[in-house]
């Protein structure tokens, strides 16, 4: 089974102040810069027979930073960006439970915004080209929840158990297999 490795992009200005953030496309922080550089000499683009990205310049260029540039770009994939968050977009956890108590995105509805379904159905699409690949190490540049709901699909788990996989910005996280069944070797790494 290939390994997968998960990079969430740099910090954003929205990350850092906790705002959801999907189809505004953001840069990256100075802080977001240097994380993404810092990911350079623990990934080795060579190694990678499949290199995959969102279309949000946030992951792609976090991809560019950690070296996946020239022969090693990333092929762009609309199925890793990141959950549509509809209304919610640019608002913080904090003010969408003024109106919607507990709400999470991975246990609750979003108005205006994309289904677990329509999530699912996409990532579903990434995990099965991976696997269909035959390469022995893939990468994805992608986005905090988009990642969370790929990991939890990669094992074979409803959408609701990425509530419990917090995802820091810059960081590293490696899916594969252990005894022939899916698994997480790696999780959250900076």
């Amino acid at each position: 089974m290939t390994e997968l490795y998960l990079v969430r992009h740099g910090e954003t200005t929205w990350s850092a102040s906790g705002r959801h953030t999907s189809v505004t496309d953001l840069g990256l922080t100075s802080n977001g810069v240097r994380q993404a550089e810092s990911l350079r000499g623990h990934l080795d683009p060579s190694s990678f027979e499949l290199i995959l990205s969102s279309p949000r310049q946030r992951a792609r260029r976090t991809a560019e930073l950690a070296g996946f540039s020239g022969a090693y770009q990333p092929e762009i994939s609309e199925d890793l960006a990141e959950w549509f968050y509809g209304e919610y977009e640019g608002l913080t956890s904090a003010q969408i439970h003024e109106s919607d108590p507990g709400w999470t995105i991975f246990t609750h509805p979003t108005p205006g915004g994309e289904t677990h379904g329509q999530v699912s159905e996409r990532l579903d699409r990434v995990i099965e080209r991976i696997r269909h690949a035959g390469v022995e190490r893939a990468v994805c540049f992608s986005h905090g929840h988009a990642l969370r709901a790929l990991a939890v699909r990669w094992l074979g788990l409803d959408l609701m158990w990425g509530a419990h996989f917090p995802l820091d910005t810059g960081t590293i996280s490696i899916l594969g297999e252990e005894k022939d069944r899916p698994a997480m070797l790696r999780w959250n790494a900076v």
